[in-house]
């Protein structure tokens, strides 16, 4: 009689140490695919890979200047695009981008658009820059 009560003990002590052990598996994959979610792709809008010549317009010490570009990756908030001049971080911007009619699927569209450097990455040829797009304005279409 003994030996069955200590049995019965082991056996629930198992059964609810291998829930337990479930439950803990179960709640860190779930948390742990969360966090890979949320750290691999925060962006609000999808990217469009296009490479778009660009020209971005700031003010230095100098005065407002003109600096060409070439576009990365563009999205509705925002953009990557590569120079072979400096910019800071925290910076605005003024740029107008050109899409063409292989992406409008009718006439070339203009855009200028108002933004802030938030990141500035050194690469072996210029620096990369990603840009937060504040706002933007369509230009009327040239003749």
């Amino acid at each position: 009689m003994q030996r069955s009560i200590v049995a019965e003990r082991h056996r629930r002590i198992h059964i609810a140490n291998f829930k337990l052990r479930c439950y803990v598996e179960l709640k860190f994959k779930d948390d742990f695919l969360q966090l890979m979610t949320n750290s691999i792709e925060r962006r609000a809008s999808r990217r469009f890979t296009m490479s778009l010549p660009l020209t971005v317009r700031d003010t230095g010490p100098e005065g407002e200047r003109e600096r060409r570009g070439q576009t990365r990756d563009v999205s509705f908030r925002g953009l990557y695009f590569l120079a072979d001049c400096d910019f800071e971080t925290g910076k605005s911007i003024e740029f107008i981008l050109t899409l063409p009619r292989e992406v409008t699927m009718a006439g070339d569209v203009q855009i200028r658009c108002f933004a802030e450097i938030i990141r500035v990455e050194p690469r072996s040829e210029g620096r990369g820059v990603a840009a937060r797009i504040d706002r933007y304005e369509f230009l009327p279409a040239s003749n």
